[in-house]
């Protein structure tokens, strides 16, 4: 077993690491188009389903008056539904359009690539082995938490 100082240290290195790549790869905005705020709410919808604007709103941790506006921008391009909510007629209910899934499957795309470049022109392929080893470890640890 690892002593707890190593523990500690590689959980805060992993931490500082793992931030900003993950803040970066949710920064690529492959036409330019949308904000963090817009594809964070179709992340969402594409994930946990339709929702209210203020379930939405909640769930983001922001005011139902700015969910409202991300909606209405959302729905202008066509990437989200907003049907009358079949629980309470004066409610919506926003939903993933096809084209909003599509929108998010180019998103992910392009992060995907831009990961790979960075992987093939920053590692040597002995490093690239490295990092593959690591992954199974890495999904263990995340599958913990």
């Amino acid at each position: 077993m690892v002593n707890t100082v190593d523990s500690v240290r590689m959980a805060a290195d992993l931490r500082a690491c793992l931030g900003p790549l993950v803040r970066r790869l949710r920064q690529v905005r492959p036409d330019g188009e949308l904000t963090l705020s817009q594809t964070s709410v179709l992340v969402r919808l594409d994930r946990e389903g339709p929702a209210t604007p203020g379930r939405l709103a909640e769930a983001e941790g922001i005011r139902a008056q700015s969910m409202c506006t991300i909606v209405t921008a959302l729905h202008e391009r066509g990437l989200v539904a907003r049907d009358p909510d079949p629980d309470d007629g004066r409610r919506v209910v926003v939903s993933l359009t096809a084209a909003g899934a599509e929108g998010l499957r180019g998103a992910r795309k392009e992060r995907a690539r831009r990961l790979t470049v960075a992987i093939d022109e920053e590692l040597t392929a002995d490093e690239r082995e490295q990092l593959a080893a690591a992954l199974p470890l890495l999904a263990r640890v995340v599958h913990r938490l």
